[in-house]
């Protein structure tokens, strides 16, 4: 039990760190590399609590897909971020005033969330035995059908994200060729093909 308790704690304690250091890291590199060591500590945070499939998906799909490929796009676009924190000042008051609703959100969740008299006791809590629901099938169970709607709502979330991510980094940069569909299907051939007459004896 002591064991636990350390694992518990270490675990905790830098995943914690590992946040701060996504939001304050100037670099953009360095907070990917310490989202991955968060989402790393969350997973172990997972197995301490007998939930070894979220784990497994929090390694696997996190940090072996979402985390990645957030590294390698923060290191290909070569993204001037010198120049967009020039309108930080700009956007300050927006951010704090969302951040003011979502305090105060979070306070109402905080100050009406009220433990049951007998949660203490072990029979009040209904578990199904181990070998009867398997950990996949009870998550199954409970996001399907209890938090369906709340699960298509996180869906809904992540792609609206998605798309405004595309968007912010969608730009026009001067000096660089890009495809354009339409006049590769509009052109002529008098305007790809061009007949040179070269004298015999000399080059092109």
């Amino acid at each position: 039990m002591i064991l636990q308790a350390l694992a518990f704690y270490l675990f905790a304690f830098v995943a914690v760190a590992s946040g701060v250091m996504v939001i304050s890291s100037r670099n953009p590199v360095h907070s990917v590399l310490f989202l991955i060591l968060a989402f790393f500590n969350g997973a172990g945070l997972f197995v301490l609590m007998g939930a070894e499939f979220l784990a497994m998906i929090l390694v696997v799909v996190y940090v072996g897909a979402v985390a990645v490929l957030f590294l390698f796009v923060v290191m290909m676009l070569d993204i001037n971020y010198v120049e967009m924190r020039k309108g930080f000042l700009q956007y300050l008051p927006v951010g704090g005033l969302i951040g003011l609703i979502l305090l105060v959100e979070l306070t109402f969740v905080v100050g009406a969330w009220v433990a049951a008299p007998a949660a203490g006791t072990v029979a009040s809590i209904p578990i199904a035995p181990p070998e009867q629901v398997h950990n996949t099938r009870a998550l199954g169970n409970v996001i399907y059908t209890d938090y369906i709607y709340l699960f298509q709502a996180a869906g809904l979330v992540l792609l609206v994200a998605m798309v405004g991510a595309i968007v912010l980094t969608l730009r026009q940069r001067e000096g660089v060729r890009r495809q354009s569909i339409a006049g590769q299907i509009g052109r002529k051939r008098a305007d790809s093909i061009e007949l040179k007459d070269v004298p015999r004896g000399s080059g092109v």
